[in-house]
């Protein structure tokens, strides 16, 4: 279930990122906004071992990693799951 709500988050920051320009590191705060999540979530998120996170300078988190984080596991779901493909008819 998590997995499904960060896909679906995910494409709707997607649409959004389209016609925003993001900076190269975000902070928890944007992060929240990007994906439509409150902080609990965002905390889940940001303790993941696998999520990257700069920490050096605070709390941040680098833009292209994340963007590359998201394809990794967008990739997962698309290996293990039959989640993108529920509506679709051939």
């Amino acid at each position: 279930m998590f997995r499904e709500i960060i896909a679906e988050e995910v494409a709707k920051a997607m649409q959004d990122f389209r016609t925003t320009q993001l900076p190269p590191m975000l902070t928890k705060k944007q992060l929240m906004e990007l994906f439509n999540i409150k902080d609990t979530k965002a905390s889940q998120l940001l303790n993941r071992e696998d999520f990257p996170v700069f920490r050096e300078a605070g709390l941040l988190i680098p833009t292209h990693l994340l963007f590359k984080w998201i394809e990794n596991n967008t990739r997962w779901i698309n290996e293990n799951t039959d989640y993108f493909k529920k509506g679709v008819t051939a």
